[in-house]
């Protein structure tokens, strides 16, 4: 039986987790650590933002010739060039310099010192999610950890809307608290998918807190935390930089690949040093092995998922019609 859904368009907004300035408070910094989330307006300036925006039209742009998805822009079932359509920017950082420019911003990075430490690693080159008007597609339940789990769990993910996101256009939604929980099972059919199937767990999704906010802004979630998103039902695109960092005490328990060296491991830290004493911590874990049958992104990794909690009919019916 299919656990009962609802609208982000019910939800509340995550107001008590929402704060101005360059500086966390100490109630913002007690609030992530109780809840695992926090919202920060205004914290592009409009010059940072335009230059984000123009600089991911460009890539989009791009993208018109594809067909097929490649190693750096994931397509929407159905795109064409006659009706395109991006899912994600797979490695933002790839197709422009200004992505791995604006990770290492102070803006950025000042508000993640009290809440990870000030030696502060990039996990990867981030990526883009592009929520179409109208279709884009629903990301399932998941916690970050499954994907990447680390010696400890300072580790967590900031978003920064490039349009604003609201209850309408497939906003972040996340479970309150569930950082504190278990790391829950992200298999199907033996392997991995990158979900959490919705009928064999235990989890109010009533909970459920939408993260909207003004372009520029930014959320901050922790690894652990369930979250999710729904298709965008709007008219209105909604694109999402993430970038997700680690304490630079934090290795990676499956290796450091698929770094080339670990010169290129070290060069990801933001700010601080690198060290070469990770830090242990009694953790939960689970291993994303064997490997998800579907490849390429979240979006193809979740294809196998036996029970789905968003509705995916209107990227069905778009594969569909081509």
């Amino acid at each position: 039986m299919q656990p009962d859904r609802q609208s982000s368009e019910a939800l509340p907004n995550a107001n008590r987790g929402v704060g101005d300035g360059s500086v966390l408070s100490k109630q913002q910094v007690e609030f992530y650590h109780e809840e695992g989330y926090i919202v920060v307006e205004d914290v592009l300036d409009k010059a940072l933002l335009t230059k984000l925006r123009e600089v991911t039209d460009e890539v989009t742009a791009s993208a018109a010739d594809l067909t097929e998805s490649n190693d750096i822009i994931d397509l929407e079932p159905g795109h064409s060039g006659e009706n395109p359509a991006i899912r994600r920017i797979k490695r933002p950082h790839l197709a422009h310099e200004f992505y791995l420019e604006l990770c290492a911003a102070t803006c950025i990075t000042d508000l993640l010192v009290p809440l990870i430490g000030p030696d502060i690693r990039l996990r990867a080159g981030g990526k883009v999610n592009m929520k179409s008007a109208g279709f884009g597609a629903p990301v399932e339940w998941h916690q970050d950890w499954a994907f990447y789990p680390h010696t400890n769990d300072d580790v967590l993910a900031v978003g920064i809307p490039l349009d604003d996101m609201d209850s309408n256009n497939g906003p972040l939604l996340v479970l309150p608290g569930t950082h504190k929980g278990p790391v829950y099972d992200h298999h199907s059919q033996g392997a991995f998918c990158g979900a959490i199937d919705p009928t064999t767990v235990d989890i109010d999704f009533s909970k459920v807190v939408a993260l909207t906010g003004k372009a520029g802004s930014m959320t901050i979630h922790h690894a652990r935390l369930i979250h999710g998103s729904e298709l965008n039902r709007s008219a209105r695109q909604r694109r999402l930089l993430l970038y997700e960092y680690t304490a630079a005490d934090a290795w990676p328990m499956a290796g450091v690949e698929p770094l080339s060296d670990f010169d290129e491991f070290n060069k990801r830290v933001v700010r601080g040093s690198p060290t070469i004493e990770p830090r242990v911590e009694p953790v939960p874990i689970r291993m994303p092995f064997p490997k998800a049958p579907y490849q390429g992104s979240i979006y193809e990794n979740q294809r196998s998922l036996s029970h789905n909690y968003f509705d995916h009919s209107p990227e069905a019916k778009r594969a569909e019609a081509t």
